[in-house]
């Protein structure tokens, strides 16, 4: 995940890219499924000038694809100035006082005003490009949203490929138990963008059978313009309401299938976690 091994540097700009989201529970019961997916990635330290000159994308305000700040960041308090003070702040809280590079996010825009994110990615740069941490910002369908810190703690870079280890403290499907763990990839080669995610939902060696879940997120990243916008709004114009709509309907065919159903705990205390 260093700058020369295709990470986001500095040096390039926004970008959009489709791709498609691959999902499969493994056990007891199996379930999987392939949808399409849109998502952008930004440079949050100098977003006003990355949008700049796009007709077809604005920043909190309503047009075919937009990205609202208030989709991000802490609900439970006042918002510092921006949102990249707040992921400052959250890194600084963990003791992560060198990701003082640019601030990439990777997330789902919204289309035709609306949007539902499940997972937000920041990538956070020290001033060489190199990759210092990533911050995952999770939000359920009950409104709640937590993050997970991915970082080492000798404050050496992160490479792509590398595995990245969170133990799971947030409450997301009611198929899944809050136990157990994350192991996170991030991949990037020339312009596509592949992140990796498995759920052990038993911690230690007996997780050697297998994850409960495999995820993935890929994409072609292109150009951010007004074209290749409008080509991705054609290819997906209803893509945010069907997220919900996907969620909600693979829940059914959990149910259906008589998935083991977990009761909804109490949000975390703390904002971030690792």
């Amino acid at each position: 995940m260093q700058r020369e091994r295709g990470m986001p540097s500095a040096a390039s700009g926004a970008r959009i890219a489709v791709g498609e989201v691959l999902h499969t529970r493994h056990r007891p019961v199996r379930n999987a499924f392939r949808y399409p997916a849109c998502f952008l990635r930004l440079p949050m330290r100098r977003l006003d000038a990355a949008l700049d000159g796009q007709r077809l994308l604005s920043r909190n305000r309503f047009n075919l694809l937009s990205f609202h700040d208030a989709d991000h960041g802490d609900r439970r308090g006042a918002m510092p100035v921006s949102l990249a003070a707040w992921i400052d702040g959250l890194l600084a809280s963990a003791g992560i006082d060198d990701a003082d590079g640019e601030l990439w996010l990777h997330t789902f825009p919204r289309i035709l005003g609306y949007a539902f994110k499940p997972v937000s990615f920041w990538f956070c740069e020290r001033r060489d490009g190199t990759l210092r941490a990533v911050v995952c910002e999770i939000n359920n369908t009950f409104g709640e949203r937590h993050c997970y810190l991915l970082a080492h703690r000798d404050g050496r870079a992160i490479v792509a490929g590398q595995e990245l280890h969170a133990s799971k403290v947030f409450h997301v499907s009611p198929f899944c138990a809050v136990a157990g763990g994350y192991r996170f990839r991030f991949l990037t080669a020339r312009d596509r963008c592949v992140v990796r995610i498995e759920y052990d939902d038993v911690p230690g060696d007996s997780a050697a059978a297998g994850p409960l879940i495999s995820t993935s997120l890929s994409g072609r990243l292109r150009p951010l313009s007004n074209r290749t916008l409008g080509w991705a709004f054609a290819r997906m114009p209803l893509f945010s309401f069907g997220v919900v709509a996907r969620i909600h309907w693979q829940a059914l065919r959990l149910w259906w299938k008589r998935a083991p159903f977990h009761s909804k705990p109490a949000p975390p205390a703390i904002e971030i976690s690792s």
